[in-house]
């Protein structure tokens, strides 16, 4: 009996699921993490130009 061998032992697609996920999760992080208060000393740092503002008078 022959077990199939060049089969993946990961499938493709929870990979693609995976890094899918990194790259959705670091994105929405970052940009909650820009729209946060700011520590201490960056009050006056510019916030960088691909960052959405998010207006927060509600």
């Amino acid at each position: 009996m022959e077990v199939g061998t060049n089969t993946p032992h990961f499938p493709m697609s929870a990979t693609l699921v995976l890094i899918l996920g990194f790259l959705a999760a670091t994105t929405i992080g970052s940009v909650a993490w820009y729209n946060s208060k700011r520590p201490i000393g960056w009050k006056d740092k510019e916030r960088p130009d691909f960052v959405p503002d998010v207006d927060t008078d509600q």
